[in-house]
C-alpha cells in the first residue's frame, strides 16, 4: 500500500506521511475541525435564537400595529357614525320642516274650500228659499188669475146671455172673442211663470253640481264658469295624489223637458275654448238611446244620479 505524501510549499520536496508523522497532524486537523463544527453549531444556535427573538419582536410589533389600527379604526368609525347621525338629524329636521309647511298649506287650502262650500251652501239655501217663495207666488198668481178668469167668464157669459135676446149674433161672437183673448193671456202668464221657475231650477242644479264636486274632491280646484265667457257651467281642475295638475273637466248642467243634440256640438267648441281634456253634460232628460250615461260625439252625457260615479272614473282617466 502506497503511503500518503505531502509537498513542502517552500522547497517542493515530497515527504512521506508515516503513522508517526501523520498522527499529530491528523489530531490537529481533527481538533480544528471539531472547533470549527462547534463554532458553526454555536453560530447556528445564535442565529436560531436571533430569528426567534426577531419573530417575537415582529409579533409584538404586529400586535402593536394591529392595536393601533384597531384604535384608529374605532375612532374613525365613531367619527363617521357621528357625522352620519348629524346628517340624518339634519335631513330629518329638513323633512319635518317641509312636511310642516305642506301641512299648513294643505290646511289653508282645505279652509278655503270649506269657506267656499259654506258660501255655496248658503247661496243654495237662499235659492231654494227663493224657489219656494216663487212657487208659492206662482200658485197664488195661478189662483188669482183663475178667479179673475172665472169672474170675467161668468160676467161675460151673463152679459152675453142677457144681450143675446136683444143683440145680434155678432155681439155673441165678440164676447167669445173676448173670452178667447183672456184665455190666451192666462196661458201666456202661466208660460212666463213656468219659464222663470225652470231657469231658477237650472241655476240650483248648477250650484248643486258645483257643491257636489267640491265636497267629494276637496283637493281639486272647482271653478264656476263666468257668465258670458264661454259655454259650460263648472271647470274641474283635477289634482293628482302628489298634488300635480292632471287635467281639466268641463261640466254643463241642463234641466229641460226635451233633449237637444245641438248641445253636444256646442259643448265640444266650449271644451276647446276652455282647453279642457274632457266635457260632460248633466241632464235630467237624456237621448233616447241612453239610460244612465254614455259617450256621445266626444262628450260624456249623464243623468244627475250618475254624475258622481262618472266624475270618479273620469278623474282616474286624467291621472293617467
Amino acid at each position: 500500500m502506497t503511503e500518503p505524501t505531502i509537498t513542502c510549499p517552500r522547497c517542493k520536496t515530497e515527504i512521506k506521511l508515516t503513522e508517526s508523522l501523520a498522527a499529530p497532524l491528523i489530531e490537529t486537523t481533527r481538533r480544528d475541525y471539531e472547533q470549527r463544527m462547534a463554532q458553526k453549531e454555536a453560530e447556528s444556535v445564535k442565529r436560531e435564537v436571533g430569528i426567534q427573538e426577531r419573530e417575537v419582536a415582529l409579533a409584538k410589533a404586529q400586535e402593536t400595529i394591529n392595536e393601533q389600527v384597531a384604535d384608529k379604526l374605532k375612532l374613525e368609525c365613531t367619527r363617521i357614525a357621528a357625522e352620519e347621525s348629524k346628517k340624518a338629524k339634519l335631513a330629518l329636521a329638513n323633512d319635518l320642516e317641509q312636511k310642516s309647511k305642506d301641512l299648513i298649506e294643505l290646511q289653508t287650502i282645505l279652509k278655503q274650500r270649506d269657506d267656499k262650500l259654506a258660501e255655496a251652501q248658503k247661496v243654495q239655501a237662499d235659492l231654494l228659499r227663493k224657489q219656494r217663495e216663487l212657487d208659492d207666488a206662482k200658485r197664488e198668481l195661478d189662483l188669482t188669475i183663475e178667479r179673475r178668469v172665472q169672474a170675467g167668464l161668468t160676467a161675460t157669459r151673463e152679459q152675453a146671455k142677457k144681450e143675446a135676446d136683444d143683440a145680434s149674433k155678432l155681439k155673441l161672437m165678440e164676447a167669445e172673442q173676448t173670452i178667447s183673448s183672456m184665455k190666451k193671456q192666462v196661458e201666456e202668464l202661466k208660460r212666463k211663470a213656468e219659464q222663470g221657475s225652470q231657469q231658477l231650477q237650472g241655476e240650483v242644479q248648477e250650484l248643486e253640481l258645483e257643491a257636489l264636486l267640491s265636497t267629494k274632491f276637496p283637493l281639486d280646484h272647482i271653478q264656476p264658469v263666468p257668465k258670458g265667457e264661454y259655454g259650460g257651467d263648472v271647470l274641474q281642475h283635477v289634482t293628482g295624489p302628489l298634488g300635480q295638475a292632471c287635467g281639466t273637466i268641463l261640466w254643463e248642467s241642463k234641466r229641460t223637458k226635451n233633449w237637444s243634440d245641438g248641445w253636444l256640438v256646442k259643448l265640444r267648441e266650449d271644451q276647446r275654448q276652455a282647453k279642457a281634456e274632457l266635457a260632460v253634460i248633466v241632464s235630467q232628460t237624456l237621448p233616447k238611446d241612453v239610460d244612465t250615461f254614455d259617450f256621445k260625439v266626444g262628450v260624456w252625457v249623464t243623468h244627475p244620479k250618475e254624475a258622481l260615479p262618472l266624475a270618479i272614473a273620469l278623474r282616474k282617466v286624467c291621472w293617467k
